[in-house]
């Protein structure tokens, strides 16, 4: 009976105690928690909960399974030990990656909560992310490291391994090259402002905002919702365009290819009228000049300022819109046309009508004159009508004409 309970207590004894320790840790979080709501640490603290229970337990039966004499421990008495020793190690770790998780992103928080600038809360989310990526790799090398020194043969491994840790290191570092320059290459974006998350950038002509930034590779997500992966030695080895360096103001520019006779005046006050009720216009400047000419065309330029690349994409499409439809519907003659099909006339001022109706007057006029003098000239009709005018003509002469033979 005793080899029973005694298992039971210590197993039970056990589990009771990781219980009421995850409980009263919980409860004194959410009273920190509820007395300062300014501070996200507490909640982020109360998501250490598991990995603590599974710590706390780990350490309760690691100290105390050898109390519970039982066949099983005593047969098998070290491969229990050296198994809770592991899930102990791994445990630890696992705490040690929340905790530290919890630190930096409550300390990114209230960073990015009291900021006014978002080049700098884009930095520090950089930043933050990364550090959390080598913390948890370097916490996760160690406890590996610890669960194989566990191992009795590992340690004489190891110790031969530090003998000859100058040859290992020339050939690791050889054989994994790009991989160390791709972790270089992250630590040198996450610290030198070179990229941050958030930023929208121009890779291989494919327009983008940063999503994802790792010590290996960095994620582009694109305007229609792809992911573009590249390694982030790219970024320090190739040009590349950053729109959100230095501010995220930007410049939209829409071109118009329109015919000669386009109302540059008009077109500049319907475009005053556009950007003024546009809500992607930042109020800053705006204009339309004609920067080109070709023997058909001439290419007309509509500059507008916007607060950042997705409203300069959202002003340039609304300015093309609305000045196509306006071209259309009130100026036709704007639009650019094939030589050889029919184009619409462009109106014409008060003086031009009447410049033409006086060309008109003086085409008639000339017309007039011109009949005149036809009918003076033109000689009286002769009497007899068409038999007169016939007996009239000379004999024929050739084939048809009377010979001297003809009568004989």
């Amino acid at each position: 009976m005793e080899d029973v309970l005694r298992p039971l207590v210590v197993i039970g004894g056990s589990l009771a105690i990781t219980l009421v320790i995850g409980w009263a840790v919980d409860w004194l979080l959410r009273r920190a928690d509820a007395r300062h709501p300014e501070t996200p640490l507490w909640d982020r603290l109360r998501r250490c909960r598991l990995p603590l229970q599974v710590t706390v337990c780990t350490a309760l039966l690691s100290g105390s399974y050898d109390k519970t004499q039982a066949s099983v421990v005593q047969q098998h008495g070290s491969a229990i030990g050296q198994l809770l020793a592991l899930v102990l190690i791994a445990a630890a770790a696992w705490l040690a990656v929340r905790v530290s998780s919890a630190i930096v992103e409550s300390s990114y928080s209230r960073y990015a909560s009291s900021a006014h600038d978002p080049a700098r809360v884009r930095r520090v989310r950089t930043q933050v992310t990364l550090i959390q990526r080598v913390v948890a790799a370097i916490v996760g090398v160690v406890a590996a490291s610890a669960m194989l020194l566990t191992f009795p043969t590992m340690r004489t491994v190891g110790t031969s391994m530090l003998a000859s840790a100058g040859i290992l290191g020339v050939v690791a570092g050889v054989a994994a090259q790009s991989t160390l320059g791709n972790l270089f290459a992250g630590l040198q974006i996450a610290f030198g402002d070179m990229v941050r998350i958030g930023d929208t950038v121009v890779v291989d002509g494919e327009w983008g905002t940063v999503e994802e930034i790792t010590l290996t590779f960095l994620s582009v997500r694109t305007w229609d919702e792809r992911r573009i992966t590249m390694p982030v030695s790219y970024f320090t080895s190739k040009p590349f365009e950053n729109w959100s360096r230095g501010g995220t103001q930007k410049v939209a520019t829409v071109f118009f290819h329109l015919d000669h006779g386009a109302p540059i005046e008009e077109m500049r006050e319907r475009l005053r009228e556009i950007v003024q009720k546009s809500p992607a216009w930042d109020g800053r400047d705006w204009n339309l000049v004609v920067t080109d000419t070709t023997p058909s065309t001439m290419l007309v330029r509509a500059l507008i300022t916007a607060r950042d690349p997705d409203d300069a994409w959202t002003v340039r499409c609304e300015v093309r819109e609305k000045m196509i439809t306006w071209l259309r519907e009130t100026h036709p003659h704007a639009l650019p046309r094939i030589a050889t099909a029919p184009a619409a006339q462009p109106p014409q001022t008060p003086l031009e009508r009447e410049r033409a109706h006086e060309r008109g007057n003086e085409r008639r006029t000339t017309f007039a004159r011109f009949e005149d003098g036809l009918h003076k000239d033109a000689q009286p009709p002769k009497q007899g009508g068409y038999d007169a005018h016939y007996d009239a003509q000379p004999p024929k002469q050739g084939y048809d004409a009377p010979g001297p033979w003809q009568g004989r």
